[in-house]
């Protein structure tokens, strides 16, 4: 079982639609995947047309500062073949807020994980910030897929998630690698964007073939409570992520 955390400190990238279509891309080829929602702000949960329960959810499996009560197993939630998540709600936040309180708190997710059998991936959404609730993720991960827009700004943020990354592999999960950096809301048409990406090759990073262009259609998917490559698989953007998903199974087949 591979475990792949998505994360960036900086917000507005991509990381729910990426896990949503990721998820579903490599559950319609055949992988057996479960999602994590691991940001109280749920974006995820909602986007799969998941309702918002107040007790069968991550924050009920992670507690806060006592142990949650509830069995992880007992808190996922069917989308589609192939295809579960274990929803968020906001009582993630008081989550965030107490799990300081914790004896082992940095491994709360990678523990409840640890009882899990029969999936072959789990990807974990992560909020947008340095909190408890990233670091438990990337404690729990074996690799990390790093979602960024092609812009100077963005980055400045990746340089920081890069640092945790580091941070995290010396001090909590010295097993973690980034599997890549995956573009996002690319147009090759902006010279900026081209501009970014030829910086950006020049770091010391691994960086996905495949790029994410932009589409409102994304954000009709998930008002819709769909992943877009269900809602509209002949999308362009929707080929993509079937296409980046075909570039992971590749990557995690060699490893």
């Amino acid at each position: 079982m591979d475990i792949v955390a998505i994360a960036n400190h900086k917000g507005g990238v991509g990381k729910s639609t990426t896990a949503a279509n990721l998820g579903a891309s490599m559950a319609s080829q055949g992988v057996e995947t479960l999602l994590i929602d691991t940001d109280p702000q749920a974006s995820l949960t909602q986007a799969l047309g998941i309702e918002l329960e107040d007790y069968f959810n991550l924050a009920g499996v992670m507690g806060d500062s006592k142990p949650g009560t509830v069995p992880i197993k007992q808190a996922i939630k069917p989308v589609k073949d192939q295809l579960s998540i274990v929803p968020a709600n906001l009582d993630l936040a008081s989550t965030e807020i107490n799990l300081v309180n914790r004896l082992g708190r940095e491994n709360v997710l990678k523990n409840a994980l640890s009882s899990l059998t029969g999936y072959e991936l789990i990807l974990i959404d992560t909020p947008p910030s340095l909190s408890l609730l990233t670091v438990n993720a990337l404690a729990a991960a074996d690799y990390v897929i790093i979602p960024t827009l092609p812009q100077a700004a963005d980055l400045r943020g990746l340089s920081l998630i890069t640092n945790t990354i580091a941070d995290i592999k010396q001090a909590i999960n010295p097993g973690l690698v980034i599997m890549g950096v995956l573009i996002t809301q690319y147009d090759a048409r902006l010279i900026h964007h081209s501009e970014a990406i030829e910086l950006l090759e020049g770091w010391d990073l691994p960086i996905f073939e495949t790029r994410i262009g932009r589409t409102v259609k994304a954000a009709e998917s998930a008002g819709v409570g769909q992943p877009l490559v269900d809602y509209k698989p002949g999308n362009k953007r929707a080929i993509e992520y079937q296409d980046l998903a075909r570039e992971v199974i590749t990557w995690l087949k060699a490893q």
